[in-house]
């Protein structure tokens, strides 16, 4: 009988540690699995950047385009959803849409001389997953440290000139 409780006892050490080694396995699991999950949040949200990016660089695009008289870019994001410069309101944006990454900031805004808003870009200084592999219009993007270093920007319409003067570039006279 002696030999029998001992045996039970035994089995039940080895069936704690079982449980304990399926816990420690499980949770190696799960870990592995919100790092996986969050990865590839993150890779979603930066194509959600560079989507939104792209609207911001066109409704600036279209908004110099637009300009009655000597071209301008917009004083303020909300002149692209509303630009009033016409007798009829246009659009250039849907709707001004948040920075993916920097959920909660206001976007950077890059501005020209003038004070007139050329291009956005995230304020979120994290280090970004996607390094290479970029489309044609990112390529600059390439090896880029920073979210904040993804710049949205509208083509310039001029280039200086080597004694201060403005030429028109050679990719032409407007963005």
């Amino acid at each position: 009988m002696a030999a029998s409780m001992q045996s039970g006892k035994a089995c039940a050490g080895f069936t704690y540690l079982g449980v304990l080694l399926l816990i420690a396995i499980s949770s190696m699991a799960l870990a592995a699995t919100g790092t996986l999950w969050s990865t590839s949040a993150l890779r979603e949200r930066e194509r959600q950047l560079l989507w939104v990016g792209g609207q911001y660089a066109q409704a600036l695009r279209s908004y110099y385009r637009a300009s009655p008289g000597l071209a301008q870019y917009p004083q303020d994001l909300n002149d692209l959803l509303e630009d009033n410069r016409f007798p009829t309101a246009k659009r250039h944006i849907r709707r001004l849409y948040p920075d993916p990454i920097a959920v909660g900031e206001e976007w950077g805004l890059l501005r020209s001389i003038d004070g007139r808003i050329t291009g956005v870009h995230s304020r979120a200084d994290a280090a970004p997953l996607k390094r290479s592999g970029f489309d044609a219009q990112w390529s600059a993007f390439e090896g880029l440290e920073h979210y904040s270093d993804w710049q949205f920007v509208a083509e310039q319409a001029f280039a200086e000139g080597g004694n201060g003067e403005r030429r028109p570039s050679a990719q032409g006279d407007a963005p």
